[in-house]
């Protein structure tokens, strides 16, 4: 802890209460509690005084963000967090990382118990009213995951029986696309492996990003291409002409990450098409 403070000078009393209530784990990120941190302030003057960045992530999405064999949360979405907190502190130590369900991801960004949004979080006209976005640095889209092999292509997928999470937004995509395919609901991701395993369904549909992750756990199962929609990926952020400084910061960091291919370095290393 001696070794932690030397890095997050100036740090607030809030931070030293919060600090003094959570464990540490991998380079030095912290699981943050809720209650602690609610109504912490997200300015950018704020989050430097504090000495730490307060990022909500997924931990269940391979490879986006989820826990290694270690416990530890890893994964695509969590290097950019900790590059993040490089930017703003010079050290990826400076970084608190809060699991969030895809139901709370933009209540924790508005109740104040974070400071910004990484977590498969796609950039809709709904969502904008409540939050600011960056500029993407992720184009995701529905695909098809499956082990049939007689299923190759996209042609194969429209005379297939796909399974599709009930109530999802890819229901819409894969009827706009393939208005005869014969549909059947899943209620989970598990739900849809078991369809797939029981042969009730040929393919599974769903993010490409899920699905490589889908693979990469699942060796028997392949994703076919093409991509058939495309959804930005985006951080979430504050709505506010005081969070200015903040949103300037993280878009020009995603340029910059852009350019020098650092995004598309990370991309490879977790398999992402």
């Amino acid at each position: 802890m001696a070794c932690l403070k030397l890095v997050l000078r100036p740090i607030s009393r809030v931070a030293l209460s919060t600090l003094a209530a959570i464990s540490f784990l991998g380079l030095g990120e912290a699981i943050a509690s809720p209650f602690l941190l609610r109504a912490i302030a997200t300015e950018l003057n704020d989050i430097q005084e504090r000495g730490i960045l307060i990022v909500a992530v997924k931990d269940n999405v391979r490879p986006l963000g989820f826990r290694n064999e270690q416990n530890e949360l890893v994964g695509f979405e969590v290097d950019i967090a900790r590059r993040l907190a490089i930017e703003i502190f010079g050290t990826p130590e400076a970084l608190m990382l809060q699991p969030v369900s895809n139901a709370n991801r933009l209540s924790s960004l508005l109740e104040g118990d974070v400071d910004v949004v990484i977590a498969q979080l796609s950039r809709t006209d709904a969502r904008s009213r409540l939050v600011d976005f960056s500029i993407p640095y992720y184009l995701d889209g529905v695909s098809f995951v499956t082990r049939n092999a007689q299923i190759q292509t996209l042609s194969d997928v429209s005379e297939a029986t796909i399974a599709v999470l009930n109530d999802s937004t890819t229901i819409d995509v894969v009827r706009s696309l393939l208005p005869e395919a014969n549909l059947v609901g899943a209620n989970s991701y598990h739900n849809a492996l078991m369809l797939l395993e029981s042969n009730q369904a040929d393919v599974f549909a769903s993010d490409a990003s899920i699905l490589t992750g889908w693979s990469q756990e699942y060796p028997d199962y392949r994703v076919i291409s093409p991509v058939i929609s495309a959804e930005a990926l985006a951080i979430g952020m504050p709505r506010g002409l005081q969070h200015d400084d903040l949103r300037q910061l993280i878009n020009t960091a995603i340029e910059r990450w852009q350019q020098d291919g650092w995004l598309s370095e990370r991309e490879n290393h977790w398999g992402l098409p």
